[in-house]
């Protein structure tokens, strides 16, 4: 049986609330081992599956997460579309802490992350356009998702993917903004190329857990006050895939 909707959740959300007639699945792949075991379950009538990127304890830095199972654990469960949710920090000016935004580009700045099916011994080499590196459909929809949850969200930006875990310099960030990123989060990379190597529909709910390095007149960041946005922020996550569902 497919799944009408996958969700990958990042810093801040290890399950999913609401998730009715849950199983839990272990899914071998030939990548090794997803970051935890799949949930599945049902969510306003249709048959959802969730996996915690960072592993239901968050022990995965975001440089050992094995994106390669990921992605194929939940496309062996049949899952056609991905909603990425993950947590950044905010560049541009009108994406400050606890805004949630659905970027529409990428800039991968990551390094040594096995990013692309074809590293497997004997696969077949697939070069994939990446020029629009999120699905539109998916995009839309969970816009307008948005719109009838009354959540307010931005439409479009450019998440800058660093490799983590420590967070980013001031220069580093004032380097983002001058290459056109607006957001700036550690796991959106390759997570998006290896879900368009597999034909798989998939969009990025980025969630502003805080200002990046240098940005909103802030001196320093503190992390009290990135799992306090978090936790507001990602309360937000919920009504709005269920609004995707439903639509």
């Amino acid at each position: 049986m497919s799944l009408d909707l996958a969700i990958l959740g990042g810093t801040g959300l290890y399950n999913f609330p609401g998730l009715e007639n849950v199983e839990k699945q272990t899914v071998p792949t030939p990548f090794g081992a997803p970051s935890a075991p799949i949930v599945t379950g049902h969510l306003a009538g249709r048959r959802v599956g969730f996996l915690a990127r960072h592993g239901e304890d968050h022990r995965l830095a975001p440089h050992r997460v094995n994106y390669r199972a990921n992605l194929w654990a939940l496309h062996a469960l049949g899952a056609r579309r991905i909603v990425g949710v993950n947590a950044v920090g905010g560049i541009r000016d009108d994406l400050g802490p606890r805004t949630l935004a659905v970027p529409d580009q990428i800039i991968d700045y990551t390094h040594g992350r096995p990013s692309s099916f074809s590293d497997a011994e004997g696969a077949k080499v697939e070069h994939v356009d990446f020029t629009e590196p999120y699905s539109a459909p998916l995009r839309a929809a969970l816009l307008a998702a948005a719109t009838r949850a009354g959540i307010r969200i931005v439409d479009g930006g450019c998440y800058g993917a660093t490799q983590g875990p420590r967070l980013e310099t001031r220069a580093e960030i004032a380097r983002l903004r001058r290459d056109g990123c607006d957001l700036v989060g550690m796991t959106g990379m390759p997570e998006a190329v290896l879900a368009r190597e597999l034909g798989v529909e998939y969009a990025c709910l980025a969630v502003v857990a805080n200002w990046a390095a240098g940005c909103g007149g802030e001196a320093g960041i503190s992390l009290e006050e990135i799992y306090a946005n978090l936790a507001a922020a990602m309360a937000q996550v919920p009504p709005i895939l269920v609004a995707l569902l439903a639509g």
